[in-house]
């Protein structure tokens, strides 16, 4: 394979494969390529350091709802034996912390070029290569493409009539400050009670003057249980640590939970009730493999979704509050269930105020205030707590041009149109990690990363020394697979919610399901057996 040439003053690169992002994706792809499998790689990366949605998410309380024993690289046993988690859950300093040691240790900052956002990536007919360009004027020519630019990434900013007329302060938990943030004494407003919302709420509500908090959809969450973890905790972690690997590579979820192998109709409501206490008492993100048959039997998961609700009117004791915090339109799970550590009690506290858009939508911004169709609020910062364009806004954003001139925004115009999640027809030697159309955010991403970053460096390799190095996803193999993930996700209740698994956080979005529903250990096990049969559905060519 070449060497990676230098970027010379026009600022070019020649290499055999171009990586876009610098998360733990695209890192995990650099080292595979280029330490194992002897291939050039440059990483363009939008930031101005390595770890993606962790270097970007800074928002006061921002945290992993993965143990940090599981959401961790495992291609090295010198790494597990030189790094200790301090907490059961990492906060985002941590887990940035850890991104830049794996970056320093293995030597990948000298194939990142920070700063360097993409805008274009075209397919060279003629030479069989990708030309990209980034903003900053950095271009880059590659063989091979690889989009390891992650499912949450792209920030959505909601659109509201005035903000630029705000004189107070407008930040995105999506996009935080680098620089410390000082909320004392002010008053405050979150627009969002999702994942993001759900962590920083909490965690500034102590501190600022007044917190109004703006819900359009009440959502799940079930405690987080963070702990601070002992020399004894961690060396029994790194003593179960093999067992643990294995148990996470093999598991439908990519958790190291155990999941309870029967329904929730099986056990009487008492036994049930029991069951669920251990569960909240323990299991964090896990409580929802409480029992097997949460995501597919309503029945079910009414239970989980009553006993949920249950606890929130323990949690809230005014019946009014708790009945605005409390979900019924959705069944428990449909959507990514959150983790909390003192969310709901947040509300009880009398510098709190919930405010429902879904009764009283936002109107618009003025210089010192945020109004709903009914009411203003005086505020002194406005805090987006709306997430992202996910899955497919971070894909979407550059304009990728591949065979024919047909752009990616072009050939996911009714929704995204992939073979594995790993390839689209149309776009040779285009790679995406963890995309749609595979199990990504339906389990712990870290398997899946790890998982793609094996197999498609595999397929490059076994293809340069077939001399078959153009590879292209066939568009019939295209085509089943989207019905096969749309059978897959069929038999659940993902579609009972108006998710971001079905685009429905951006208007105007195609609704289609886009992850793999069927599970990562039935993922893998669809992946392996396309490669062993000669890397079926492929178009391999010299």
């Amino acid at each position: 394979m070449s060497q990676p040439s230098a970027p010379t003053g026009d600022h070019h690169v020649d290499v055999d494969v171009v990586v876009v992002g610098a998360g733990f994706a695209g890192l995990a792809m650099l080292r595979e390529l280029r330490d194992v499998r002897g291939m050039s790689v440059r990483v363009l990366e939008a930031g101005d350091d390595v770890g993606g949605v962790w270097f970007w998410n800074r928002y006061p309380g921002a945290r992993c709802d993965v143990d940090s024993t599981d959401y961790s690289y495992t291609f090295s046993p010198e790494l597990d034996a030189e790094w200790d988690w301090s907490e059961r859950y990492a906060t985002q300093p941590e887990i940035l912390r850890y991104v830049r040691h794996v970056a320093e240790k293995f030597d990948l900052y000298r194939d990142v070029s920070l700063g360097s956002r993409v805008t274009t990536a075209d397919w060279d007919e003629a030479t069989g290569h990708w030309d990209v360009v980034c903003e900053n004027g950095l271009t880059a020519r590659g063989r091979y493409l690889v989009m390891a630019t992650g499912c949450l990434s792209a920030v959505k900013r909601p659109e509201l009539d005035g903000i630029e007329d705000f004189a107070g302060q407008v930040l995105h938990t999506a996009d935080w400050p680098a620089e410390p943030v000082d909320l004392t004494g002010r008053r405050v407003g979150v627009i969002g009670t999702g994942s993001s919302g759900i962590q920083v709420i909490p965690a500034i509500a102590p501190s600022v003057e007044q917190l109004v908090v703006f819900q359009r959809t009440p959502t799940f969450s079930v405690p987080a249980r963070h702990q601070v973890l002992t020399d004894a905790d961690r060396a029994a972690l790194r003593a179960e640590l093999p067992q643990r690997r294995e148990l996470l590579r093999n598991s439908p979820t990519g958790l190291s939970v155990p999941i309870t192998r029967r329904s929730a109709l099986d056990d009487d409501e008492e036994t049930r009730r029991r069951h669920y206490e251990e569960q909240w008492a323990s299991a964090g993100f896990g409580f929802l493999l409480a029992y097997n048959d949460l995501l597919v039997n309503k029945a079910s998961n009414d239970t989980a979704a009553d006993f949920i609700r249950g606890k929130i009117a323990e949690r809230v004791p005014d019946p009014e509050l708790a009945e605005k915090l409390t979900p019924r339109t959705y069944p428990y799970g449909a959507k990514r269930p959150c983790v909390d550590t003192g969310f709901y009690e947040t509300f009880n506290r009398p510098n709190v105020t919930l405010v429902d858009i879904s009764e009283s939508p936002l109107a618009k911004v003025t210089a010192t205030s945020l109004h709903t169709t009914t009411t203003e609020y005086e505020l002194d910062v406005i805090v987006f707590a709306t997430g992202f364009d996910a899955m497919t806004g971070s894909l979407l954003r550059p304009t990728i041009t591949g065979r024919d001139g047909e752009t990616l925004r072009e050939h996911w115009r009714s929704g995204p149109l992939t073979y594995l999640g790993l390839a689209t027809a149309g776009f040779p030697n285009m790679f995406i990690v963890a995309g749609p159309g595979s199990p990504s955010l339906l389990g712990n991403v870290m398997v899946s990363i790890e998982q793609h970053v094996d197999w498609i460096s595999e397929l490059l390799t076994r293809s340069a020394a077939e001399g078959t190095p153009t590879i292209e996803a066939a568009p019939d193999a295209e085509a089943e697979w989207v019905v096969r993930v749309n059978a897959a996700a069929a038999p659940t209740l993902y579609m009972e919610a108006a998710s971001y698994y079905l685009g429905a956080e951006v208007p105007g979005k195609p609704r289609v399901f886009m992850p793999y529903a069927g599970g990562l250990r039935r993922y893998r096990r669809e992946c392996d057996e396309v490669a062993q049969a000669g890397y079926r559905g492929f178009t391999r060519t010299a």
